[in-house]
């Protein structure tokens, strides 16, 4: 009989604390994995305890996902080293700017045959253009990875209220392992091959997503929200296909992955209540990600300024207007009206 796999999740910001719930409950079930879940949390001193000795005592973060119990299963662990020593599978999920500093410091301490799959949403720009995390993960640890992306506010997730996600794995065998680790009756996931698409859409919707609260801060309607949504989604589409490698089906923008997440954000998430904030407020964006979002890190705004480098970089800026405006706004003091502007005179439209 072989080993029960040994589960390490790498994060504990409230997405992270969302899906370790649904882990450790899973694992409790399975006779697949072990059923200890270390879980690397970025220390931090709470009202003068740290966060692991409360996580570990309360079962609770409760800085990050406040109000929701975890499993008593799921052990916050402050050293990477210590969280990733022995670990078949890890769960990568924190914000993209951490990732390489971390991978880093774990790499010596990943096993042999270990896998890994990423909820980052975001990508890095580098001297030779676009990568994706998944990729980063995969050169510094040399392990195989699989991406998990979809419609899933994480306060709803911990509410067990139902939604869908996409698992992105080019191995099948890893896809239905991670299926299963995750899966609930009301998590419900799908497993498609087309890693980097699938990826791609959980980076590039933060950007249409700030696009959609410039709209709410200018006081304009559905009507236009759901114009910056479609075109955003023809972007998306146009920018995958140019970047990802291998093949790109408007299928997999179907997927949670795709149109619903996209669609929950540009309603929901965080990126939206920020740039209507920006809109409103006359704020910079950095000022708003401390005051708003508790320790926190914003992806759409930083996802769009890596975007629109690697567009200059390839001459191809003017084939993408909503991505470049919103860089543009965020960062080089565009008017935000020009928002509608760049609606009204979109490739599309001509």
């Amino acid at each position: 009989m072989s080993a029960l796999k040994k589960i390490c999740i790498v994060g504990s910001g409230n997405w992270g604390s969302a899906i370790a719930k649904i882990i450790g409950q899973n694992v409790r079930k399975s006779t697949q994995f072990d059923s200890t879940v270390k879980m690397w949390v970025y220390e931090e001193i709470i009202n003068g305890r740290k966060l692991t000795d409360i996580i570990n005592t309360d079962h609770e973060n409760v800085k990050y996902l406040p109000g929701y119990k975890l499993p008593e299963n799921v052990i916050a662990v402050p050293d990477i080293t210590e969280a990733s020593d022995g670990a078949d599978i890890f769960v990568f999920v924190l914000p993209h700017q951490f990732i390489g500093r971390l991978c880093d410091e774990m790499k010596n301490r990943v096993k042999p045959g270990a896998i890994g799959i990423s909820l980052i949403k975001g990508i890095d720009e580098g001297p030779d253009g676009l990568k994706l995390i998944s990729h980063i993960i995969r050169e510094k640890l040399g392990i195989e990875m699989s991406v998990l992306m979809g419609a899933n506010i994480a306060k709803e997730v911990a509410d067990e209220k139902f939604c869908e996600t996409t698992i992105g794995s080019k191995n099948k065998t890893h896809g239905k392992i991670l299926k299963e680790l995750m899966q609930t009756p009301n998590f419900r996931i799908t497993v498609v091959e087309e890693c980097d698409t699938v990826e791609i859409c959980g980076a590039l919707k933060n950007i249409v997503a700030v696009g959609a609260g410039f709209c709410d801060g200018l006081g304009y309607g559905d009507n236009t929200k759901a114009a910056v949504i479609r075109l955003g989604l023809m972007e998306m589409l146009a920018f995958a296909k140019l970047f990802c490698q291998g093949p790109v089906t408007s299928a997999t923008f179907l997927e949670s992955c795709g149109i619903a997440d996209l669609v929950t954000t540009c309603y929901g998430g965080r990126n939206r209540k920020v740039a209507e904030a920006f809109v409103k407020t006359g704020k910079a964006i950095e000022e708003l990600e401390g005051e708003m979002l508790n320790g926190q890190k914003l992806q759409g705004p930083q996802t769009s300024a890596e975007v629109y480098n690697v567009l200059k970089q390839r001459n191809l800026v003017d084939k993408f207007p909503l991505f470049a405006a919103v860089y543009q706004i965020c960062y080089q003091s565009r008017p935000v009206a020009d928002i509608i502007t760049c609606l009204q005179n979109h490739p599309e439209h001509m």
